[in-house]
């Protein structure tokens, strides 16, 4: 489940790199094509009730009775979680990567949204970089020159909006927290303790007592893009081992 400024086209590398048995799907969320807008009245819970349904699609159609091991990033962690204590029986194990939560990204809100209104993706852009991930000038400038940044323009359509939903969405993470799931949080080293995503991490870790906490040397929020091998083998440690199911060494990404 990717988070905001990500589709399935950008976790693809990190599908190439898993070695895991059976299928792997990788969500479009909407906004994103092939899937819908957003809709009139999105929200967080809007994302929760998507996810709710592809599991259930992809249990019947996979008849899957030992669960699914589900993975969520950033906005998509928070999704993950929520959907995960929505049917837990249907769960294997569940990886959040940095998953993030109110008020996480608050205090850009009303640029984005003037950035939105104006019509301009590229002050969306550096805002999202700059302002929230903290990356310097001198990166969002080479972003700039990059082929990326044409489809970085793309996926900052529906920001304003995703980031507004999270901030109005409550979680009640310490209810959450009773999830009797095998729950591994993965953490890029570069943001442990650093805001923001070593804070809203904090919050994760305090409510989920019973997580397995995972640093990863070296990265920070981005590794599906910076190093997605060395992602793809800390998800695939973090999968409970299935003694019982049949290994046939198949893989797929579907969109």
């Amino acid at each position: 489940m990717p988070g905001v400024m990500a589709d399935a086209a950008a976790w693809q590398p990190v599908v190439d790199a898993l070695e895991v048995a059976g299928p792997v799907y990788v969500l479009n969320r909407r906004g994103r094509r092939p899937s819908g807008e957003l809709g009139a009245d999105y929200s967080v819970r809007t994302e929760i009730d998507d996810l709710d349904h592809v599991v259930e699609k992809i249990m019947t159609a996979e008849g899957a009775q030992r669960g699914l091991d589900l993975f969520g990033w950033s906005f998509g962690g928070l999704v993950a979680l929520e959907a995960a204590a929505r049917r837990p029986s249907a769960m294997h194990s569940l990886t959040l990567y940095e998953p993030v939560v109110r008020p996480f990204g608050r205090h850009v809100l009303p640029a984005l949204w003037e950035a939105d209104q104006a019509g301009d993706l590229d002050r969306a852009v550096e805002i999202v970089n700059r302002d929230v991930s903290g990356f310097s000038a001198e990166y969002v400038a080479q972003l700039r020159r990059s082929a990326v940044w044409d489809v970085l323009r793309r996926l900052a359509v529906p920001l304003a909006r995703e980031l507004t939903a999270l901030d109005r969405h409550h979680a009640d993470l310490p209810e959450l927290g009773t999830l009797d799931v095998p729950v591994t949080l993965l953490l890029g080293g570069e943001n442990e303790g650093v805001p923001p995503y070593g804070d809203a991490f904090a919050s994760f870790a305090s409510a989920l007592p019973r997580a397995r906490v995972v640093t990863m040397p070296g990265q920070g929020h981005l590794a599906h893009a910076h190093d997605p091998e060395s992602l793809a083998r800390h998800i695939e440690q973090a999968l409970p081992v299935r003694r019982d199911a049949e290994c046939d060494g198949r893989q797929e990404s579907t969109r």
